[in-house]
């Protein structure tokens, strides 16, 4: 059975001894979102550029079937909190998107 997690695809700027870390912190609660969709209806990505740089921007995409791709970004430079800061803005995106598309529907 395929997970939200198996949707996510790590760009190689990350180590593969932090694939998993990265797997913990951005699952859970952003699951609890992507709830009312099914895990293939969802593609993921995350990436970093600039890594260990004073210009380090960490990227969070998200393609949800029938739906614009949303982007969430990062310029923290501790590595593993740009990851809680970009599924936290994903969080706050695909929100506003269902509660726009909520109210749309009431009209």
């Amino acid at each position: 059975m395929t997970t939200f997690a198996d949707r996510l695809r790590i760009v190689p700027e990350f180590k593969s001894s932090e694939h998993e870390r990265i797997k913990e912190l951005m699952f859970g609660r952003l699951e609890r979102r992507l709830a009312r969709w099914e895990p293939e209806q969802i593609e993921l990505e995350v990436s970093v550029k600039d890594r260990d740089t004073s210009k380090q921007r960490m990227a969070l995409e998200c393609w949800i079937s029938g739906e614009n791709k949303i982007v969430a970004t990062s310029t923290e430079s501790d590595l593993m909190k740009g990851v809680v800061e970009v599924r936290d803005d994903l969080w706050r995106q695909i929100d506003k998107m269902i509660t726009k598309r909520e109210s749309a529907r009431k009209r």
